[in-house]
């Protein structure tokens, strides 16, 4: 019989203490061992103290906002992040992805459905017990190893966030193959639905970290009016792709 990992440790960040008891209550309750912190400097603070799993990060935190909270962790390395906002505003959310944070939730949410948010991304991050090896995958300069869950350029790592590192990863596993972003959501997220700007702030971001001239992608291309899709240099790219040099958003 396998053996179950541990759910694992996590730090929660919110100052309305109603909202940080209820999290922290249903968190317990699926087996997790919960941190809490109600300001942005004590949560830097727990984290230096004891490096946690992953973060539930409130944005709105009185004096050092979310957003700062989030770089400086990502400082300090690498930790998956759900964001919790009660801005409706689109602009907010993305601010929130592109500082590196994985997941985002917006108030007022159901803290059964970020649970299973909390599951989802904790269960990307890690290795599947019991799943086939997967040997290392490249495109070019890029290399990755799922099992150690690495990636590097020119040999040198990346940072890459949880979802970040998914995202690459399925795309290397798919060469020359297009995927809308409906498909990556489900694929790569594990989501039915969602807000697809997710997606595409994602995909900005790892251009970002993989790509010499972000803005003339050669490895992750645009395809118009489907989305997107890796193309190995070393290969014949399959499909169509829309004028070079131009991205979506």
């Amino acid at each position: 019989m396998e053996e179950r990992a541990e759910p694992g440790r996590v730090l929660v960040v919110e100052d309305d203490p109603t909202v940080a008891e209820v999290v922290a209550g249903y968190l317990g309750r699926a087996g997790y061992t919960v941190d809490r912190a109600d300001t942005g400097p004590e949560a830097l603070e727990r984290v230096a103290a004891q490096w946690p799993d992953l973060v539930v990060l409130d944005l709105m935190l009185p004096g050092m906002d979310g957003l700062e909270v989030c770089r400086r962790m990502r400082d300090r390395g690498p930790v998956p992040v759900i964001m919790l906002t009660a801005r409706g505003d689109e602009d907010d959310r993305v601010l929130g992805l592109e500082v590196g944070a994985d997941d985002y939730v917006t108030k007022p949410f159901s803290p059964r459905e970020l649970v299973l948010r909390v599951e989802s991304v904790l269960r990307r991050s890690r290795p599947r017990p019991g799943a086939a090896p997967a040997g290392p995958l490249r495109a070019g300069r890029i290399a990755v190893d799922p099992r150690a869950r690495s990636a590097t350029k020119d040999g040198a790592d990346l940072s890459l966030t949880v979802r970040e590192f998914d995202l690459l990863t399925f795309l290397l596993r798919h060469p020359g193959r297009a995927f809308g972003r409906e498909e990556l959501m489900r694929d790569v997220w594990g989501w039915e639905f969602g807000d697809l700007s997710t997606v595409t702030v994602h995909v900005r971001r790892l251009r970002g970290k993989i790509e010499d001239d972000p803005a003339r992608p050669e490895l992750i291309q645009t395809v118009w009016g489907v989305g997107y899709r890796l193309d190995r240099p070393d290969g014949a790219p399959q499909g169509a792709a829309g004028p070079a040099g131009r991205t979506e958003d």
